[in-house]
């Protein structure tokens, strides 16, 4: 029996920041450099990427340094190529949508960014086409994969909380305006028309994590804000921000479990890790962020008093214990891929279709209609 299979994939938008980083070095070029990707049976997946963007100079330039054959800027006809089985999209979500229905229409297998499309409708819409037309589809779900919520999922699947009752989380950090110092993200990030705003970015992420650790979310409460309305693009012009820079959420899961999740680009950091989430149940609390895991036990924890007129002189952050690794974490965007890859080569089932996209994105929705009508929305249920 053959031991390796090569299954080639359609790499489209690798020329942007996210699409070059994670999903082209280190995830698919990672593969390649393992010797593919193992399945169950033995055999291993060997992936064979084509570059496709706009850009031919970019494209033969990236193709070149990393030795990659193929490269593209016809899309129609890479989609025509039987030779690739796999279609990736790192686009902007406003183009990716009309991409996903030609790889649909090409009979190919569909992995994409998040958002998968602008609204939840159109993205259920394309998870029946592909289901219709026998395709797999998944969409990035790279935060389950930090080493710091594996060890939570660890806490949780061994029952270590009791009942949860609580989440909080943290996210973000100080993007300067651009002016005085360059601005770590792209400006289209604050711009709404061009599919700007934290809500969209991150609600999306939320949902699978709150949704995969704890229970679907069945209702949002949200305000989003621009705290700056004046940033500096990539050529140094002055442009309005016309999308949210920070939102403040309240999540209603099953169980009756609450959580709290501030998301913001317009805050500077006081924790130890740019994204933390805090769990409350009855029989213990941890604390995770991206790499990280603390815990506090029912047994362990100290009974403070409320005196306002004492100095405090209890160390509370030193009252909890670290979770140990036991375990090496691989890059998380490179972990989905091999995910998905098994999923098409029949080895396994991949949950996050885009179905959980179409989630991910009416979370958002819901978080902007609550925000801009003052009141607390319930979710409808997406499924196959």
């Amino acid at each position: 029996m053959d031991v390796t299979t090569r299954i080639g994939v359609v790499m489209n938008g690798v020329t942007g920041r996210m699409g070059y980083r994670q999903h082209l070095l280190r995830s698919v070029l990672a593969i390649r450099e393992q010797g593919g990707v193992p399945l169950s049976d033995g055999r291993r997946v060997l992936l064979e990427p084509v570059l496709v963007g706009r850009g031919a100079t970019k494209l033969r330039e990236l193709a070149r340094r990393h030795d990659v054959e193929h490269w593209s800027t016809d899309l129609d006809t890479v989609l025509g190529d039987p030779r690739w089985q796999v279609y990736f999209d790192a686009q902007l979500t406003s183009v990716r949508h009309k991409a996903v229905v030609a790889a649909i229409e090409a009979g190919k297998h569909l992995y994409t960014e998040k958002p998968v499309a602008e609204t939840a409708r159109q993205v259920v819409e394309l998870a029946r086409l592909a289901d219709a037309a026998g395709l797999r589809h998944g969409v990035v779900h790279d935060k389950l994969f930090l080493p710091g919520l594996l060890k939570l999922k660890r806490l949780v699947d061994a029952g270590f909380f009791g009942r949860v009752l609580s989440v909080r989380g943290e996210f973000g950090y100080w993007v300067f305006e651009g002016d005085g110092q360059s601005a770590q993200r792209p400006s289209w990030n604050y711009r709404k028309q061009d599919g700007g705003g934290v809500v969209v970015d991150m609600f999306c992420h939320w949902n699978y994590v709150l949704e995969n650790l704890f229970g679907r979310v069945r209702a949002v409460t949200a305000k989003a804000v621009t705290h700056i309305p004046r940033r500096w693009d990539e050529r140094g012009e002055p442009y309005e921000a016309t999308a949210d820079d920070a939102a403040y959420g309240i999540f209603e899961l099953d169980g009756g479990i609450i959580a709290q999740v501030n998301s913001s680009w317009a805050v500077r950091v006081h924790r130890d890790e740019l994204v933390e989430f805090q769990v409350d149940g009855t029989e213990g609390s941890a604390v995770a962020g991206l790499w990280g895991c603390r815990v506090q036990h029912r047994s362990m924890t100290p009974k403070p008093v409320w005196n306002p007129d004492v100095p405090t002189t209890e160390r509370f952050r030193d009252q909890w214990a670290e979770v140990p690794d036991n375990a090496v974490f691989d890059n998380g965007f490179k972990a989905q891929w091999e995910q998905f890859i098994r999923s098409v080569a029949g080895d396994g089932e991949h949950p996050y279709d885009f179905y959980a996209g179409a989630r991910g994105i009416r979370l958002a929705e819901a978080g902007l209609r609550s925000s801009a009508e003052g009141r607390r929305v319930e979710l409808e249920e997406i499924a196959p």
